[in-house]
């Protein structure tokens, strides 16, 4: 489906944005493994998790879903039955690595795919600890889905990295509950933590040393009553559109400010973003509102290393601010973006070009030229919800009207983006 994007003024406002999708994977797959029944609320309400939801209830896992708020009944750490039918993870590559850690320990056959993007999708990273820790796992040449995992008893293991990766680090941990002992995954990188906060919530016992981070196997998990905090990767596009305008003041409430996700509030301030940060009381995962102020200018600069690989998913995004800064944006070690839904180094090149924007494009990164009058144009998303999401946003600011094609691949994460959007800008995008 195309959508006409037209350019908007500013943004006022007030919101909440929907759950953070890696938060509810992992509370729904924690609470399937619980004893007793737990309540999510704001459970994300992308296709994504959804899917993860589908998936467990699949091997047996009583579930309700109203709206953004899910009741799990557990069934235990040993209570999963085989599935009637390969388990279907959608387009989520957070369901098939996270779950395979699950999988690798139940004591029976099972297999999981998606579909075409998720099939292209490299799962070699997981598969080898995994396969490490005793499973054996079947996967077309050896890494693309769809997998089929023959569990039963797994290892513990210490197991470091070759690169960081927060879904091969939960895949290991949650492999490692069923494992008699202490299960490790040693980090070159902090990545985000939120299987760590997840799991003691839960009630496993978790230790952190250094950039090891270790699960005692075989714990009693018990059910919870959680809210999921709002996805700061969803809150980006907001962030960024408010940038862009001069005369925006819009106020985000309940964002997830897990100090492992929000290398994108200090990349902004960086490049000279006015954002201000109020933060709320509580336990487990932190929470606060953002209050954006458009007008300033951004300076641009460099991105690597550490930084990139934790900003990886919010790069579509500040490749946009990158292209109206003073400076421009150079991203360096990104050669993950190459594998994403998308290659989004290429895609999102080849929207900024048809923006006007000039771009260099390199096997690990981008290069973006700054101080761009960004032109209306014929967008294209790719079938890729954050390209979507990041050009829809990019087109508020540009000097007339522009399209974009597969507009709907947006839902994949967040349904609600475009009626939201419409709300803070006063008027349909």
């Amino acid at each position: 489906m195309d959508r006409t994007l037209l350019p908007a003024k500013r943004l006022v406002g007030t919101i909440t944005l929907p759950g953070d999708k890696s938060v509810s994977h992992r509370y729904a797959m924690l609470a399937s493994l619980a004893e007793g029944r737990s309540v999510i609320t704001n459970y994300s309400t992308g296709a994504d998790c959804a899917s993860t939801l589908a998936c467990m209830g699949a091997m047996g896992v009583p579930y309700t879903h109203e709206g953004t708020t899910v009741s799990i009944d557990g069934v235990g750490l040993r209570g999963l039955r085989p599935p009637a039918e390969p388990l279907d993870a959608g387009n989520s590559g957070t369901t098939i690595r996270l779950l395979s850690g699950i999988l690798a320990g139940q004591p029976f056959e099972t297999t999981i795919g998606g579909d075409e993007s998720l099939s292209k999708r490299p799962m070699k990273r997981i598969i080898t600890p995994l396969q490490e820790m005793g499973a054996r796992i079947d996967a077309r040449e050896g890494t693309f889905p769809p997998l089929t995992i023959h569990g039963g008893s797994v290892r513990p293991i210490r197991y470091e990295l070759p690169m960081a990766s927060a879904q091969v680090k939960t895949a290991v941990l949650f492999a490692g509950l069923f494992a008699d002992g202490t299960t490790t995954a040693v980090e070159p990188l902090e990545t985000r933590n939120h299987s760590e906060i997840a799991l003691r919530q839960f009630g496993a016992a978790v230790s952190v040393d250094h950039g090891a981070v270790s699960v005692e196997g075989n714990p009693r998990l018990a059910g919870q009553i959680l809210r999921v905090p709002s996805d700061v990767s969803s809150a980006a596009f907001f962030i960024a559109a408010a940038l862009l305008l001069p005369g925006s003041e819009l106020r985000i409430e309940g964002v997830g400010l897990n100090p492992t996700r929000t290398a994108l509030l200090d990349v902004l301030n960086e490049m000279g973003a006015a954002i201000e940060i109020q933060l709320d009381a509580g336990d487990g995962e932190l929470t606060g509102t953002l209050v954006v102020r458009g007008g300033g200018e951004l300076e641009g600069g460099e991105i690597s290393g550490a930084v990139t690989a934790a900003v990886i998913d919010e790069v579509p995004m500040l490749a946009v601010l990158g292209a109206v800064s003073r400076k421009g944006l150079k991203i360096r070690d990104a050669a993950e973006l190459r594998v994403k839904e998308t290659d989004r180094i290429a895609t999102v090149a080849d929207n900024l070009r048809r923006m006007g924007a000039k771009v260099t494009t390199h096997d690990d990164g981008i290069d973006i030229a700054g101080n761009t009058k960004l032109k209306g144009a014929a967008l294209e998303s790719y079938g890729d919800h954050r390209i979507a999401m990041a050009f829809t946003v990019a087109a508020l600011a540009a000097d007339g009207p522009s399209t974009m094609a597969n507009a709907e691949a947006a839902s994949v994460s967040f349904p609600e983006f475009y009626d939201l959007l419409e709300q803070v800008t006063g008027k349909a995008s």
